[in-house]
């Protein structure tokens, strides 16, 4: 018998009033989703709203909604009309993710969610019974609503914390609040027609901001696309309704927004301006970067895609030692045009593509076979100018009207400047990136501003020699020695053919940039050989040198731009997975650590990170920790409409793109165009959660 004391003591204390302790309630499983309700404290007390949770856990690969579902699904549907003493509810939404799938804007969650919720009890201080019956939908590659019937009982008493205050605390912490406490303020809101910017300031630097918006009636809105302004503490968001009305025109309409930036959130009412670009935001941003592209193409010089180039400048440089001002100041003046109008035409090329609706970039032509075939025979050919293996004579009038002879006046500066361009463009700088994503993210006005700019940045070495053309006088006078200059240079060159080659390998295959190869060896051959016959008969070596440049052209097209294209093998590596884009939430959902790296092959910034970071040293120790980290690489060698949706997600048009996600930072860490690392490892610290952004 006295072993059963205890336990009727337990009893007794369990029934006596006021002595109860508040449960959380039982979980109950539907389908995928499971839930519960939590509260904060453990007796009513004599609280006037007591604060509670709906806790919600999802099956992998499942979601649930927001209040504001998007395109698709409904709200959690909640009734509290079987409770006992309950007046009324309150149910309070966390900042949510947004799902985009098949072109379908939604917002919700996934993995899990705790709903916090304010229950007002008709008389204070007496129990509380929680009778709730909740629909929630429930989606991943099929929608189910999933009906469940929860309970959950508050005895009198204290209202002292219980087991699941935390919880709630934390839940509360995620709710967009007035901006105060996660230090985001939208400052304006601004639209013309179908599109909506918004633009956002932050205390401390901005990631991946999110924008939702809410307004009668509904209008959903593709992901904005991000401009980034005073060291990534100002953001302009521009999005586009995704299936407008007629008519539709969003200036002076009344909303909601909910602003969203990892951990960080703002909800604000806001009516929005009429036109974009207005109040003096856009001008003055636009302003902004036109500033940041200069600084941008003036870095680009400085780029490892600059030594193929370094061997032209150093050679126009060269010859206009001992010249007269004038001279020297036309020349480099038209090298300058050359690298300007090469970028207006690359703008304009872009520019036709994005209206055509294909996927824009920089750097993207060298995905192309026939343009990377069209950049070997151009370099090879001016190898072997530098070799003295052919001339390019112009008649006399066209040479005098140029300022040179031969080829050597401002049309062959012009030549060089455009030349400097083409290969200039796998490369990324600091700030450039930036610029890009703001002018490829725009119309075609802000495209050519931001494009020319770059070009004056690029050529800017050009225009202070034009500017201080003496300067040129302290330059060696040509001579013999400039025969051995020119060969050492037009090896470069010819090395920069190889690299290019290499890269025909990953677009076509071996045999067929082997092919390419052969071709090239030929034509040097052919204008050796030419320039060792008569005069009369060096017209045949020169015309067999062509018809093999026109043969190399045709070899794309013969073998098609996949036949025994050569996988990438930094793809498979040990420490690399393949991209994608739908396993990161699930990996950081499971408190792992996802680094993705955008790369390719012809982008010589992005080579230089692997060798100089991400290969070597305590960084790749941390991506080979297959434990706690997932290394993802996106190869866009060749062209790929998910990796320029990615990029073009988050703002960028252009490579190197790396970003860290982790259970500190769901939304990711972008990092700079040119890695160092210690960005890496604070990168991979502060997404782990070991340092609080």
């Amino acid at each position: 018998m006295k072993r059963f004391v205890p336990f009727l003591l337990a009893i007794l204390a369990l029934a006596a009033p006021g002595m109860g302790r508040a449960e959380t309630g039982a979980w109950v499983k539907s389908g995928p989703v499971e839930a519960r309700l939590v509260a904060s404290v453990q007796g009513v007390g004599d609280l006037a709203k007591i604060p509670l949770g709906l806790e919600v856990r999802l099956e992998p690969g499942w979601k649930t909604y927001w209040r504001t579902p998007g395109d698709a699904g409904f709200a959690p549907r909640l009734d509290w009309s079987e409770s006992r003493n309950l007046k009324a509810t309150e149910l309070i939404y966390p900042a949510p993710h947004r799902f985009t799938v098949l072109g379908f804007e939604t917002a919700g969650y996934d993995a899990e969610v705790l709903f916090p919720i304010a229950a007002t009890p008709a008389e204070p201080g007496r129990p509380l019974d929680l009778a709730l019956k909740a629909e929630l939908l429930v989606c991943s590659t099929i929608c189910v609503p999933e009906m469940m019937a929860l309970s959950l009982s508050i005895p009198e008493g204290p209202a002292t914390p219980g087991p699941s205050a935390n919880d709630i605390a934390r839940a509360q912490s995620l709710v967009p609040g007035d901006g105060r406490a996660s230090g985001l303020t939208v400052t304006a809101v601004r639209g013309q027609g179908a599109a909506l910017e918004v633009e956002v300031t932050a205390r401390e630097p901005m990631v991946a901001p999110d924008v939702f918006v809410e307004t009668d009636p509904p209008v959903t809105f593709a992901a904005p696309k991000s401009q980034f302004l005073d060291g990534d503490r100002r953001a302009i968001l521009r999005m586009d309704a995704t299936d407008p009305t007629p008519g539709l025109d969003l200036a002076g309409r009344a909303m909601t927004l909910t602003v969203v930036d990892g951990n960080r959130s703002v909800e604000a009412p806001a009516t929005a301006a009429s036109g974009l670009g207005g109040a003096g935001a856009a001008p003055a941003g636009l302003l902004a970067m036109l500033g940041v592209a200069l600084l941008g193409g003036l870095i680009l010089n400085l780029m490892p895609c600059v030594l193929p180039v370094l061997s032209l400048k150093l050679l126009s440089i060269v010859q206009h030692g001992g010249r007269a001002p004038a001279a020297v100041r036309a020349g480099f003046l038209a090298s300058a045009a050359g690298i300007l109008t090469s970028f207006l035409i690359l703008a304009g090329v872009l520019v036709a593509v994005k209206a055509a609706g294909g996927a824009v970039g920089w750097g993207i032509q060298f995905q192309q076979p026939l343009f990377l075939v069209f950049m070997v025979v151009l370099v090879t050919l001016f190898a072997a100018n530098l070799w003295g293996l052919f001339e390019l004579p112009l008649p006399r009038a066209v040479a005098d009207r140029l300022g040179g002879p031969e080829g050597q006046g401002l049309g062959g500066q012009f030549a060089t400047g455009a030349f400097a361009t083409l290969l200039a463009t796998p490369c990324s700088a600091p700030f450039l990136g930036t610029a890009v994503g703001f002018a490829l993210a725009r119309g075609a006005l802000e495209v050519f501003a931001i494009f020319a700019a770059l070009g004056v940045g690029l050529a800017l070495p050009y225009l202070l020699i034009a500017a201080f053309p003496r300067a040129a006088r302290l330059l060696p006078r040509p001579g013999r020695w400039m025969v051995v200059l020119r060969r050492v240079l037009g090896g470069a060159l010819a090395l920069t053919a190889l690299w290019l080659l290499s890269v025909l390998v990953v677009q076509v295959g071996e045999v067929p940039a082997l092919a390419v190869a052969v071709l090239m060896g030929g034509l040097v051959a052919s204008l050796w050989l030419g320039r060792r016959l008569a005069e009369s008969a060096r017209w045949a070596g020169a015309a067999l040198a062509g018809l093999l440049a026109l043969v190399a052209f045709a070899v794309p097209a013969v073998f098609g731009p996949s036949a025994g294209a050569a996988p990438v093998a930094e793809s498979t590596a040990a420490r690399w997975t393949v991209f994608d884009e739908a396993a990161i939430r699930e990996q950081v959902a499971a408190g792992r650590t996802v680094f993705v790296d955008v790369t390719a092959d012809w982008c010589i910034t992005c080579q230089a990170n692997k060798k100089l970071v991400l290969n070597r040293g305590t960084v790749a120790q941390r991506l080979e920790d297959a434990g706690t980290v997932t290394a993802m690489r996106a190869d866009w060698t060749r062209p790929d409409e998910a990796i320029a949706r990615y990029l073009a997600r988050h703002g960028r048009y252009g490579i190197p793109f790396n970003i860290v996600y982790g259970p500190g930072a769901p939304e990711g860490i972008a990092l700079p165009e040119l890695l160092t690392e210690g960005a890496v490892l604070d990168a991979l610290d502060r997404a782990t959660g070991k340092i609080k952004s």
